[in-house]
């Protein structure tokens, strides 16, 4: 069996190694946008009463994905541990180049795991029992049409398979790449995860949300038991998706971010192959010098060599536009070093 997967946003274990305090680093990390919605002071409530999501919390839901047939997890990441648990042993597919995790879970819980490149993933979903997709992907930005994803769907549930579709970064770009959220209450065997934590830089709350028919989240729910979703997460979630000019805000500084930060790699011999407002995906040979002179600089990004996903590259999430001048020097200066 593998080793669990390695993640970003883990800092300590930079500093034991280059040093620095928490505030000498600038962590891109992750895949978290860096500017968070501003909440208001919470209520004593929220915290002295079990969890319940309430009425408004469940019709801002519907309002914002578009769907009732939803269930509140604790961050997308619980139902990734959870749905493996639901499935008799099968095999299941999932991009080589894609959030870890995934493949994890599933190999956890005795599953046979066949790690796809994209040209594989229409031939190898007949013979699949769950297909797992992140839309658009991480680490590498890879986007997969509504027609593309229901046609592979339509494949699976021939035959009682699941397709499983991570939608965690779709909010920046939803303009340009469609949510399959309300087709997932329609069509069995369809289920999508939804993060919370990501576009609204509120990580820290752990919520997401899983849309699939009513009878796979009836199981889900009762798998994972009562109060699986704290009191401040649901009362955080229902201001911050009913704030629709905040979220118009936050896309279009997003981007204005993935402009400059694609125009600066580019610049220091770092081009991306791809782009995503909250990730730059940078292919790149000379992988070892340039994670170590990034540390150096206490620039704290995420390498991938090609055990990983089958390619060295390094993926930087977005840069908050206070950041800006300092990554830049930073980010020259490991350039300088690695250029050596």
């Amino acid at each position: 069996m593998n080793s669990a997967p390695r993640h970003g946003g883990n800092l300590q274990t930079l500093m034991a190694n280059f040093g620095g305090t928490l505030a000498d680093w600038i962590d891109c990390s992750t895949g978290i946008a860096p500017y968070s919605y501003p909440l208001p002071a919470m209520p004593p409530e929220v915290v002295q009463r079990l969890p319940h999501p309430s009425p408004a919390f469940n019709q801002v839901v519907a309002s914002y994905y578009g769907s009732r047939s939803f269930l509140p997890v604790a961050g997308s990441q619980a139902a990734i541990c959870a749905l493996p648990q639901l499935r008799k042993i099968g095999k299941v597919g999932v991009l080589r180049a894609s959030y870890a995790e995934h493949a994890w879970r599933w190999q956890l819980a005795g599953h046979t795991v066949i790690a796809l490149n994209p040209e594989e993933v229409e031939y190898a979903a007949q013979h699949l029992d769950v297909l797992v997709l992140v839309n658009p992907n991480n680490p590498d930005c890879r986007v997969w049409s509504r027609e593309q994803l229901l046609s592979l769907h339509s494949q699976l549930a021939e035959r009682g398979g699941w397709l499983i579709v991570d939608e965690a970064f779709i909010d920046a770009v939803s303009d340009a790449v469609p949510s399959l959220c309300c087709d997932a209450a329609e069509r069995e065997g369809l289920i999508v995860l939804r993060s919370i934590g990501k576009f609204f830089g509120l990580a820290g709350l752990r919520l997401g949300c899983v849309f699939a028919q009513p009878a796979l989240l009836q199981t889900l729910a009762t798998h994972l038991g009562p109060w699986g979703v704290s009191g401040p997460a649901l009362w955080a979630a229902e201001i911050a998706l009913a704030d629709t000019a905040w979220q118009a805000q936050q896309r279009k500084r997003l981007r204005a971010d993935q402009t400059w930060l694609n125009s600066l790699l580019s610049d220091v011999g770092l081009p991306p192959s791809a782009s995503h407002p909250l990730m730059q995906f940078c292919p790149v040979t000379e992988i070892d010098q340039w994670g170590y002179a990034l540390a150096c600089n206490r620039i704290y990004s995420r390498p991938f060599n090609t055990h990983d996903i089958g390619i060295d590259a390094i993926r930087f999430g977005a840069v908050a536009i206070d950041q800006r001048t300092e990554f830049e020097a930073r980010l020259r200066k490991a350039a300088s070093e690695v250029n050596i």
